[in-house]
């Protein structure tokens, strides 16, 4: 709703006093509310007058100069209250950006009694006369005495309570906006969005949101954008340089293991290395070779299989030793 708009809807010209504003926020008010209006567009035009009024007194508090506005970085968010929250975001989420429904609740003044609770000036007490007193009379000879008006408490003096508020002189009102949250967000990160506009359901502001990376079960992260995952893999499916499954932040993926080798880099599956940036860091998933330490009878006799061909067909290292092995052997026997 542009402020224009807003003036129209209260029947009011662009420009008018925040008396005038305030009075025909009360007549409307009076007039639609639901519980004085039965009527079904009620409840519509209510929120609608409840609209125009915020648009206009947020903006007669925080005008804005267009002309003298510095360009901005970031689009510019509604004019308006700012709302500050905390999100928190997986490693996934950070990788590939994420849309978060968010809601909460503010509190505000209530319009119709200016946050006072109660409507129109004070008026005396019918009950009292405005006396604050009332007499009360005693059987038989008692003299009889004044005691404080229980209507109103002894003030003389009685207010209508607000309807809208009952009373309390605020109102709590839910919001719901959604926020796209680009990839590349890091720890402490500040993002602006715009608070979606309460005719929408969401609120008239912008929301200031700082960015908290949540603990991940797999994963470990650097401010370089370098991805790190440590995990236990079979020793003889190492030994046997097969293909196995790692997580990454977007799934599974194939990566073939090498004898001797523990640690792997795969490029360009870390975070991203800025925000909303296509280039991202590399992943390094550090593997530890596992083998089992009681083996039961099968692996045991596959064992000893596959030591037998080992001993049949020795490393060049294993040969060499054994060499000199018996070279020491044969020396030794004959400096007997």
């Amino acid at each position: 709703m542009s402020i224009d708009d807003a003036y129209v809807e209260l029947g009011l010209a662009p420009g008018a006093t925040d008396a005038e504003v305030k009075q025909a926020w009360r007549r409307m008010v009076s007039r639609w509310h639901p519980d004085r209006n039965a009527s079904a567009e009620a409840a519509a035009l209510i929120q609608r007058i409840n609209g125009a009024y915020e648009r206009i007194r947020l903006a007669t508090l925080a005008p804005v100069d267009d002309a003298d506005e510095a360009p901005a970085t970031e689009p510019a968010a509604t004019e308006g209250r700012v709302v500050r929250r905390r999100v928190r975001l997986s490693i996934e989420e950070a990788v590939q950006g994420a849309t978060r429904d968010l809601r909460g609740r503010l509190v505000d003044p209530c319009l119709p009694c200016d946050g006072r609770g109660v409507l129109g000036e004070p008026q005396p007490c019918p009950s009292c006369r405005g006396s604050g007193r009332q007499r009360q009379d005693w059987w038989l000879t008692w003299p009889a005495t004044d005691k404080a008006c229980e209507d109103c408490q002894g003030s003389g003096q009685r207010q209508t309570s607000c309807p809208t508020c009952d009373g309390a002189g605020q109102q709590t009102w839910r919001y719901r906006c959604s926020v796209r949250l680009p990839a590349g967000l890091r720890q402490g990160d500040m993002l602006m969005a715009d608070g979606g506009g309460r005719h929408r359901g969401g609120f008239d502001g912008r929301l200031e949101l700082r960015i908290e990376l949540a603990p991940h079960p797999l994963f470990q992260w650097s401010d370089d954008g370098t991805l790190r995952c440590q995990l236990p893999v079979d020793g003889f499916a190492w030994l046997a340089q097969q293909w196995i499954e790692v997580p990454a932040p977007t799934g599974l993926q194939q990566m073939r293991l090498r004898r001797g080798r523990l640690v792997y880099r795969l490029p360009g599956q870390g975070l991203p290395l800025a925000r909303g940036s296509a280039e991202r860091g590399d992943y390094l998933v550090t593997v530890e070779p596992t083998f089992p330490s009681h083996p039961d009878a099968e692996q045991q006799a596959l064992l000893e299989r596959l030591a037998a061909i080992a001993d049949a067909h020795p490393e060049k290292a294993l040969q060499a030793w054994r060499q000199r092995l018996q070279a020491w052997e044969r020396g030794r026997r004959v400096g007997r």
